[in-house]
């Protein structure tokens, strides 16, 4: 073989880069992604305007829409996009902390490999770091509150939607979160659950977002099956059907032969019969209303009707779910084994029109375990973002009902972890120490983004905070107060959130960055073509 012919083992048209120039190039796209972000944390962050490949806009301040909206291409940064998207999953709130924490993590870590330091390096004391701020987090940061706490709980929900476009009505939106998860939360053993699933939002434009309410019951966006039937049915008897109320068509392809006109007309009044003893079944069962997650036939909904039964077909599967939960109705399969045990109760079931549409409306449930939330707003851009934060109030809520612990929120814990960090990192000795000290660093974006996007100078803020916890009189829970750029105590002021979203974030904007930084070769194959058009499938 001739000496220095290069060997081609990947494809004609494949793209690599090494060594440095991959690592360099992934941080700054990771931190383009961060970066974009940035200006929408906190209080005074600014919106986002996204204009999807439709036509269709989106306006949010939120992190995790904003990135999930973004087409965005570089591998690199689809990884920070997925960190947002653990968070909104595990937390609701804290998506922009996250991706702005993991950009400033790489950022960071770019300055040490100019230092030569080796990218598993600055890993392991990125998890060395991580592993005592969660150790702090937990014993010396995080104030337990107890479940009953409804003061506590506002304030978290308050502080979730505080960086939302709903300010003016954050606090009856945040009554209205947290009356809606402590309906929904149960005891199991010693623990408290709060599935936010059980919680139905539904939204509809029109009226202004004040007009949004909690109902003690469940919304059904659908009309009641036939205009005879009442539009109000008091002490409702409910009964819930996961069938269809129709005769069923046969499997096989099948004729019936027909030899003179009176046959027909038994045949017509045998399905009359059919019709019949369903409704007359539904009725000894002592239903008032029926729901059915399958269709109803006309002539059934007609006899329905004559019987003052109010009747809703089509409803989604979750929907009968909630009904059940909210209820206590169970879910029947056959309409033949209705018995009045199987039912359940409301004190009203009515229809009424929100916005353009007639909704049915199921209330005055005397134990509901799924509860429903009609969002209202000026236009259909408002609704959304109400139901944005919404989501975050409610996920919030149940975490630290969940959980049972809170901390202070304004970047008071991010700056509490990075003094401590930093008097800690000399214990760690090694080229780790750098690491962590550079862990701790990245930490201070958090309340430099809040004072910058509040218009404050960030270095003055920075000082200040770090002169609030360190030294004589040093208190955990000083933070940026956004009102005049001061360092404040964030409890005077209500600014709290879950001990939950602050962990979350951490390791997950660790885990990314370590990701990132361990990749060390990009080997990209080439894009294939779009097929031609009219090329028949065939390979030209």
């Amino acid at each position: 073989m001739l000496q220095g012919t290069p060997i081609l083992v990947l494809k004609e048209g494949t793209e690599r880069e090494r060594g440095k120039g991959a690592t360099s190039n992934n941080i700054a796209a990771a931190r383009a992604v961060a970066d974009a972000v940035r200006s929408t944390l906190g209080p005074r962050g600014m919106d986002k305007m996204l204009v999807d490949s439709m036509g269709d806009i989106t306006i949010t301040n939120d992190g995790v829409t904003i990135l999930k909206e973004v087409d965005v291409e570089h591998p690199a940064a689809k990884m920070i996009v997925e960190v947002a998207k653990t968070q909104d999953q595990q937390c609701g709130d804290g998506t922009t902390t996250a991706v702005v924490l993991a950009g400033e993590l790489l950022k960071r870590s770019e300055s040490l490999l100019e230092q030569n330091v080796h990218p598993t390096v600055i890993v392991r004391g990125f998890q060395q770091a991580v592993q005592e701020a969660q150790r702090l987090l937990e014993t010396e940061i995080g104030t337990p509150v107890k479940p009953d706490d409804e003061a506590v709980l506002l304030d978290c929900a308050t502080t979730a939607m505080g960086s939302k476009g709903v300010f003016g009505s954050r606090d009856e939106l945040a009554k209205i979160a947290v009356q809606a998860v402590q309906k929904i939360s149960e005891k199991r053993g010693d623990r408290i659950v709060a599935d936010v699933d059980q919680i139905k939002v539904g939204k509809r434009h029109g009226g202004t977002i004040s007009d949004t309410e909690l109902i003690a019951g469940i919304i059904l966006d659908k009309e009641r099956g036939h205009p005879r039937m009442p539009t109000e049915v008091a002490g409702a008897k409910i009964a819930l059907l996961n069938s269809s109320l129709e005769i069923k068509k046969t499997e096989i392809e099948s004729k019936i032969n027909i030899k003179n006109p009176s046959q027909i007309q038994n045949f017509l009044d045998e399905e009359d019969k059919t019709f019949r003893k369903m409704v007359e079944t539904i009725k000894a069962s002592g239903a008032n209303v029926v729901v059915s997650q399958k269709g109803i036939d006309d002539v059934v909904l007609h006899y329905l009707a004559k019987e003052g039964i109010y009747a809703v077909k089509q409803v989604k599967e979750s929907d009968l779910q909630k009904l059940a939960r909210a209820t206590g109705a169970k879910i029947v399969t056959g309409y033949k084994d209705l018995t009045p045990s199987d039912l359940g109760t409301a004190a009203k079931v009515d229809e009424r029109k929100v916005g353009d549409d007639d909704m049915t409306f199921v209330t005055g449930c005397s134990n509901p375990r799924s509860v429903s939330i009609l969002i209202r707003g000026g236009t259909e851009h408002v609704t959304q973002e109400v139901e944005r934060s919404l989501n975050d109030a409610l996920k919030v809520v149940s975490s630290v009902l969940e959980d049972g612990v809170v901390c202070p929120g304004g970047g008071a814990t991010e700056i509490d972890l990075a003094v401590k960090l930093r008097k800690w990192a000399p214990s760690v000795g090694g080229r780790e120490q750098l690491a962590v000290e550079a862990f701790a660093q990245a930490l201070e974006v958090v309340p430099w983004a809040l004072s910058e996007n509040g218009g404050y100078d960030s270095i003055n803020t920075l000082i200040e905070l770090r002169r609030g916890h360190d030294g004589a009189g040093a208190n955990k829970n000083v933070g940026v107060n956004l009102a005049d750029g001061k360092a404040t105590d964030m409890w005077k002021l209500h600014v709290v959130e879950p001990l939950r979203v602050k962990r979350q974030a951490l390791s997950s904007a660790a885990e990314v960055a370590a990701m990132v930084l361990r990749i060390d070769d990009v080997i990209a194959s080439k894009k294939s073509a779009p097929p031609t058009p009219g090329a028949g499938g065939h390979d030209h």
